[in-house]
């Protein structure tokens, strides 16, 4: 890394966690004054951030299955961002201190309704607790193993048989990441509600870190191009693919929104409609429009134009817009819970928010600086079309 470069990262490194700390402990003091809505902001802004970490593991592993150039530009960050599973586990316990002001099934009289009986076998607090070890340990650990392995690769101690590990590990650890996420978005954000059940909802929470992943490593991309080595190396084919997965998985991501939307329509349950009433009238009626025009129907059509996927700078402001948009799906998802007839934004939503991101940020720069920012060794880099043997030298 050059010398220009790992300054700045320097810099913003430190600045970062300045922010994040004292974001974090402001929100802490007020939380003494409303701690009902300091822990409902923490819920919100921890299922936005904790999806960048969960979409950078799935999109490593995605890459590391069915290869493809565009993997190697963003394999480092891909890298860091899966490295920060550790400080998400240490911020979830705040979630745990404040379970009995976040879900209603805590509450002791919650065994008085039939609805809240029939779940109380999965929907109790040591069972709850359990299932989050579980969810972070499988991700940290397969974090762990890619991380070993391609540092292994880059020292040339790993040996021939990496490549098979990998799409070994991956194989197995795209079918572990589909579980644990599908429970842990019925933990963390579906049992806010205790009639709503939809068996696409994890799909949905499967695909939408991705995309806000995808979108985040897109950026970084773009600002690391400036610099030696990826200077080198990128080419406006490598974002025209990135463009290309952006589309994807936004239209993956509508596709199943709609799915779920049609199938509760259709069947017309009195459970499970309420969701969507509270959800698309008044106010977060409006937020449902935005999300239609520009979480899907604006980053499609400006996706569909080659320029623009070839043309960094741009692509970059769309990755912008979705990873905004992509909070305010969080936001639709979480809030109404809380607060269905209204929105109603306190100042802790974005001091937490910033807090908790600042944090995560800091953390993903800290990793990123710790290894070359292109990989070594791999024989897929050294043979593709724009894999330049003084790319990879002044890598190391």
């Amino acid at each position: 890394m050059n010398s220009a470069l790992e300054s700045r990262l320097n810099r913003l490194q430190q600045r970062l966690l300045v922010v994040g700390a004292l974001a974090l402990a402001l929100s802490a003091g007020w939380a003494v004054a409303n701690p009902t809505q300091f822990f409902r902001s923490y819920l919100l802004a921890y299922v936005f951030w904790v999806g960048f970490p969960l979409g950078c593991l799935a999109l490593l592993m995605l890459h590391h299955l069915a290869g493809g150039y565009w993997g190697f530009v963003i394999r480092r960050s891909l890298e860091a961002g899966t490295r920060t599973f550790w400080l998400m586990a240490v911020l979830f316990i705040p979630i745990l201190v404040g379970m009995k002001r976040l879900f209603a099934w805590t509450h002791p009289e919650a065994l008085s309704d039939p609805l809240w009986q029939q779940k109380h076998f999965y929907l109790n607090t040591p069972f709850f607790i359990g299932r989050a070890i579980v969810y972070f340990l499988s991700w940290i650990v397969v974090a762990y193993f890619l991380n070993k392995w391609s540092s292994e690769q880059d020292k040339q101690t790993g040996g021939p048989a990496l490549p098979g590990r990998f799409q070994a590990l991956s194989g197995a650890g795209l079918v572990i990441y589909g579980l644990t996420i599908t429970y842990a978005s019925v933990d963390w954000v579906m049992s806010l509600e205790k009639a709503f059940f939809s068996t696409i909802y994890g799909m949905i929470f499967m695909v939408a870190p991705a995309l806000a992943a995808l979108a985040f490593v897109v950026l970084v991309a773009r600002l690391l191009a400036e610099y030696k080595p990826l200077s080198a190396v990128v080419e406006d084919s490598h974002f025209q693919d990135l463009g290309n997965l952006l589309l994807t998985f936004d239209m993956l991501w509508a596709y199943l929104a709609f799915s779920q939307f049609l199938i509760i329509w259709a069947g017309n349950l009195q459970d499970e409609i309420p969701w969507y009433m509270s959800r698309g009238r008044g106010a977060w009626g409006v937020v449902a429009l935005l999300l239609i025009l520009f979480y899907w129907a604006t980053p499609f059509v400006l996706l569909l134009n080659r320029p623009i996927k070839r043309h960094m700078r741009v692509l970059a402001g769309v990755a912008i817009g979705l990873m905004v948009m992509s909070l305010v799906d969080i936001c639709w998802m979480v809030v109404p819970a809380y607060q269905p007839a209204s929105i109603h934004v306190h100042p802790m939503d974005l001091l937490i928010l910033v807090g908790i991101g600042a944090l995560w940020v800091s953390r993903f720069v800290a990793e990123l600086k710790k290894r070359p920012l292109l990989p070594l060794h791999d024989a897929r880099f050294v043979e593709a079309p724009f894999g330049l043997k003084e790319a990879e030298t002044e890598a190391s």
